[in-house]
């Protein structure tokens, strides 16, 4: 049985006993995976408000808006939301490295052979 939380049309994140839920950021043009994070309420709002990919930074106990010190921003082009509303997909447009080694995407290493590899 579906309840309206995910079905109908009416945006209620279920947070979880932190108050956050997971996001996921990817590149609008080429669908790859750039970084994930957390949000809670207010991040949420903001990233709508404003377009810029804002996050709840768990390391920082603050929010936390993506390229606030280095410029690169991830502006949002669409935010979707799971069946169940625990998970939030931001499809972007980044504006520099998503990562903060520098790198394209968080995601820039492989797992192999139980080692890590890092991609060319």
């Amino acid at each position: 049985m579906t309840s309206s939380r995910e079905t109908g049309p009416t945006l209620d994140p279920k947070y979880d006993a932190a108050g956050l839920i997971t996001a996921v950021a990817t590149d609008a043009a080429t669908g790859e995976v750039l970084m994930l994070a957390h949000m809670n309420a207010e991040a949420l709002a903001a990233t709508m408000a404003s377009g810029e990919a804002t996050f709840w930074s768990r390391s920082r106990g603050r929010l936390w808006k993506k390229g606030e010190t280095s410029g690169h921003v991830l502006r949002v082009v669409e935010a979707r939301i799971d069946c169940d509303q625990d998970a939030v997909w931001l499809r972007v447009e980044p504006h520099g490295p998503a990562c903060h080694t520098g790198a394209r995407s968080c995601f820039y290493r492989r797992i192999k052979d139980g080692r890590l590899v890092a991609d060319e």
